[in-house]
């Protein structure tokens, strides 16, 4: 099947529409509960079903790990090694190269790093991402990108430029070895705070036409004000006609900006860490149960 993106509603910025994928339609604004290790912690897929969740985010650096993609792959992929029949999205593991910053090494090939499990040595390319992903065999996948500390303009000029040449190689490797009918590969676009590097950016990832596009690189260190901003001055550049996801993003305040700024996808731990902490998210704020 081919992945298509259809606009149903629009209100100012805000849209509402529906994205097929090979595990059914996605209705679109949506939030992904994140599986970093094929399993939503503390809830089983049923529950997810009756709470109404339709798409799932698993995470391609733990599940390369452990316990590896390889047995995923042999089990029948993410879906039946998780039993669950919806559509679901993988990481490309740029953001824990990004998070495990004392434990690896960055060059224009790809990424040196240590097993935060054992030590033992890894070497992550974007051609290891998508065939990694490929394994998993999620219905969205992600180009391997560099998440750059958001302030530092000359860090995320060149993790920018590196992301863009990881795209091209992604995208590359998976019209070659993986199936596009099957599985919607997303490019990513980063360049920080800065509104010129994000228009660059913007404009070096859409001219790849995708089945759709990612904001990278924000909610991670950057003011809450910056992230707004920089959503004001990135989202009127991206294409309509594709779904647009903000990666990382949770809190329920950044969802109803989000949203109002023209975002399609969310994912974020929070909303399940804080539950598991004894804590509910209202419209009020959070409350300690």
């Amino acid at each position: 099947m081919s992945f298509t993106f259809s606009l149903e509603a629009t209100a100012g910025r805000a849209r509402a529409g529906v994205f097929t994928t090979p595990h059914g339609d996605l209705l679109t604004p949506v939030f992904a509960p994140v599986g970093t290790q094929a399993t939503v912690k503390a809830i089983l897929p049923r529950d997810l079903h009756d709470l109404k969740a339709t798409l799932i985010l698993a995470n391609t650096y733990h599940l390369h790990l452990r316990p590896g993609d390889d047995l995923v792959a042999a089990m029948g992929g993410l879906h039946h090694f998780m039993a669950w029949d919806g559509p679901m999205l993988t990481d490309s593991g740029g953001f824990q190269v990004f998070s495990l910053a004392e434990l690896r090494r960055i060059d224009d090939n790809g990424v040196r790093f240590r097993s935060h499990l054992d030590g033992a040595s890894y070497y992550l390319t974007p051609e290891k991402s998508i065939a990694i992903q490929h394994n998993l065999g999620a219905d969205i996948i992600m180009a391997f990108d560099e998440c750059a500390i958001p302030n530092d303009r000359a860090y995320s000029e060149a993790a920018m430029h590196r992301t863009h040449a990881w795209a091209k190689r992604c995208v590359k490797y998976h019209a070659t070895h993986g199936d596009v009918s099957r599985q919607a590969l997303f490019g990513i676009v980063q360049g920080g705070i800065f509104p010129d590097l994000r228009a660059q950016s913007v404009e070096a990832i859409t001219s790849l036409n995708l089945p759709g596009y990612a904001i990278g690189g924000l909610a991670v260190g950057e003011t809450k004000k910056e992230m707004l901003a920089t959503l004001d001055a990135t989202m009127p550049l991206m294409p309509t006609d594709r779904p647009r996801y903000l990666m990382g993003v949770g809190r329920a305040e950044d969802l109803v900006q989000g949203v109002a700024r023209g975002i399609d996808i969310f994912d974020c731990v929070l909303p399940t860490r804080e539950a598991r902490h004894g804590a509910a998210l209202t419209r009020f704020g959070r409350y300690n149960m």
